[in-house]
């Protein structure tokens, strides 16, 4: 639970506890040593009462008329803390019993404060007989209210430095935590591939030392990033340099042959009457070099594609799917593909062409489709390439096989990017490429 709290809440529920506890203690504190206070205040009238009772019983004893005396001192009591009570008229009321609340003190505060027993009682006599008591019944009115003044001081200052500290927590904290912010988002971007926008260095030393190393790492994986695309396309090159060389030497050694067995069968059949007629099986051996020229036609143009570079990417898009419509007649392929196409060159052209070949191999092999759609177009400085069919869909767990594991290495050399999925009973080969790889932002793959 205490993990969960942000950075601000762990900070300022201590200091906000703290607090709490101190105002606390405070008031338990105050009802503690208010008590003696205010029995240590009022002492010197318990004392006086004895003196006073001690010096009236005196009087009244060599009194005339005592009990006139005892009326006219007790007249003279009305404004006093001393007060003669009477026997008849019960016991003497206590502290709190007479307790006056001051202005402006709430009864709450008073309830709080513990006013102790300061009730003396000293017996009047006359004639040996008992008529009553002095008793001692002090104003608290006066010393209620400068606890109270003492108790509101404390509360605001508690509250004052409560509010100071959170302010400067609250400031502190700020100061921390957008560093740590920044550094956060810098670590994420990081992760996702983007390291050309640096880390904003800022905070308490720790935390920008931080900064700096994340930025460092930063560079770093930028340079083996781009020491990676040029190792992948030089890879591709070499690849495409040893398709080139196998192409020729398939159509420069194997062609030359295949035309020269073809020809020789041609000629076995058309003197077959004179021969005994072997016309037969001829013709087999004639059918079975044809197919094996057209074999060899097929990993010729797998390999290499010779004629991108004389028609063009589109014009050669546009033969691939003629030819696939040709061997799939069942599966309704639709296509949009952009005639800027034919500007596009080099191995830029060659990837285009081969993810879009080995997709298309994988509708004919494995989706069981009925319909598919190509689209290859040129969108601001980027060519974006989809591929979707209606078919069952690829394995779970095996997102790319082979074919589609090489395009996605050719398109990581050309810094694009290249995905698989399902959406809405439709499988997508989307891939998109820089037109300029120079220019195009590291993509995390």
């Amino acid at each position: 639970m205490w993990k969960r709290l942000s950075f601000r809440t762990q900070l300022f529920l201590p200091l906000g506890m703290s607090f709490l506890a101190a105002l606390i203690m405070s008031g338990v504190l105050l009802q503690t040593f208010a008590t003696d206070q205010l029995a240590d205040e009022n002492e010197p009238g318990r004392r006086s009462i004895r003196t006073v009772a001690a010096a009236l019983n005196n009087t009244l004893r060599t009194s005339s008329d005592p009990r006139q005396t005892l009326d006219a001192f007790v007249h003279s009591l009305d404004t006093s803390d001393i007060q003669f009570r009477a026997a008849e008229t019960g016991p003497a009321s206590s502290a709190r019993d007479g307790l006056r609340k001051p202005h402006g003190v709430p009864q709450w505060f008073v309830d709080l404060l513990t006013i102790p027993d300061m009730d003396t009682a000293a017996p009047v006599t006359i004639d040996g007989q008992r008529v009553g008591d002095l008793v001692f019944l002090p104003d608290l009115s006066a010393d209620l209210f400068e606890k109270w003044i003492g108790f509101l001081a404390l509360t605001s200052l508690v509250a004052v430095l409560m509010v100071l500290t959170g302010t400067i927590a609250y400031v502190f904290a700020g100061s921390a935590l957008r560093p740590l912010q920044d550094l956060g988002e810098g670590l994420t971007r990081i992760r996702r591939g983007d390291y050309a926008t640096p880390i904003p260095v800022g905070g308490p030393p720790e935390i920008r030392q931080s900064c700096e190393e994340a930025n460092a790492l930063a560079e770093t994986l930028a340079q083996l990033s781009q020491d990676n695309r040029d190792l992948l396309h030089r890879l591709v090159s070499l690849q495409d340099d040893e398709r080139r060389d196998l192409a020729r030497e398939l159509h420069d050694e194997l062609g030359p042959l295949l035309f020269s067995i073809r020809a020789g069968t041609i000629a076995l059949v058309e003197a077959s009457p004179s021969a005994g007629n072997p016309g037969s099986s001829a013709q087999e051996v004639l059918q079975s070099v044809e197919a094996l020229q057209q074999t060899n036609r097929r990993i010729l143009d797998r390999l290499r594609p010779l004629y991108i570079e004389e028609l063009g990417l589109e014009t050669s898009l546009q033969t691939l799917l003629r030819k696939f419509r040709k061997q799939a007649p069942y599966i309704g392929l639709t296509d949009t593909i952009d005639p800027d196409l034919n500007g596009i060159d080099g191995p830029l052209a060659q990837t285009v062409y081969r993810v879009i070949q080995e997709a298309l191999t994988n509708v004919l092999r494995h989706a069981s489709a009925s319909n598919a759609h190509v689209r290859a177009t040129v969108v601001a400085d980027a060519l974006v390439i989809e591929i979707s069919d209606d078919g069952g869909g690829f394995p779970e767990g095996n997102l790319f096989g082979r074919g589609l594991t090489g395009m996605h290495e050719r398109v990581r050399a050309l810094s694009g990017s290249l995905s698989l999925l399902r959406v809405d009973d439709r499988t997508y080969v989307r891939c998109r490429l820089p037109v300029d790889p120079a220019r195009e932002a590291p993509v995390n793959d």
